[in-house]
């Protein structure tokens, strides 16, 4: 379990081509990086979006955090560089939350009080790169399908974010159990989406279909 010291964060997402990211990018392949250094992919700076009201500090370093819940699986893959070099930061603290295909959050905060579910830290390799094994998020009323997002470095918070999922990947996942079970469609599209429109775009996730469910992609740059 390790607790990180939050300040005003210096960071700025780096949006990257979604095929230059893609699924090398999970099996921690040079490709991605290869990718920057040759300009298919470059960091874009956009604006921080907001932290939320059911972040939790201090969540356990861990890769599986699904804590049982069901869902489509996702494997997540978060790339952590640079801004101002697009070289990878390893050993950097990624730390995201977000709700069930219900539309519930863990935690005292969410009145979900003694849960931790679909909540987690994972620190970097040499490549940048941190992954997590969870599930597809749910929707509830007034967002769109989102994952918050957190970097910290040398204990201090370089971004605060949310990734975005493209409209037809979640109208595919929601056709089935257990998300049909609470809406086949969310009630906010990306486009209404108050958040995404300052900047989501740039958080969206690269996804790509496997046997068991999704892999997804995002490189965030940030300024240390």
């Amino acid at each position: 379990m390790s607790t990180f010291t939050r300040r005003q964060s210096l960071l700025r997402l780096a949006g990257v081509a979604a095929a230059a990211a893609g699924v090398e990018a999970l099996r921690e392949a040079p490709s991605a990086s290869a990718a920057i250094e040759q300009g298919v992919a470059q960091c874009i700076l956009t604006p921080e979006l907001t932290q939320g009201p059911f972040y939790v500090p201090g969540e356990a370093i861990r890769h599986d955090i699904t804590e049982g819940k069901q869902g489509t699986p996702l494997l997540l893959s978060c790339r952590v560089v640079n801004a101002s070099t697009c070289k990878p930061i390893g050993k950097a603290a990624v730390d995201i939350w977000h709700c069930d295909a219900g539309g519930v959050y863990s935690g005292a905060v969410a009145n979900t009080a003694g849960t931790n579910f679909l909540r987690g830290v994972q620190r970097t390799n040499a490549r940048g790169i941190a992954t997590f094994r969870t599930v597809y998020p749910g929707f509830y009323a007034g967002r769109a399908v989102h994952i918050h997002v957190k970097v910290h470095v040398r204990g201090n918070v370089v971004h605060t974010g949310q990734l975005f999922f493209p409209a037809a990947v979640t109208e595919a996942v929601y056709a089935k159990a257990p998300y049909s079970a609470h809406g086949t469609t969310p009630d906010t599209p990306n486009a209404q989406d108050a958040i995404f429109r300052n900047g989501g775009r740039y958080g969206m996730l690269a996804l790509k279909k496997t046997a068991a469910g999704y892999t997804g992609a995002i490189t965030m740059g940030v300024h240390v």
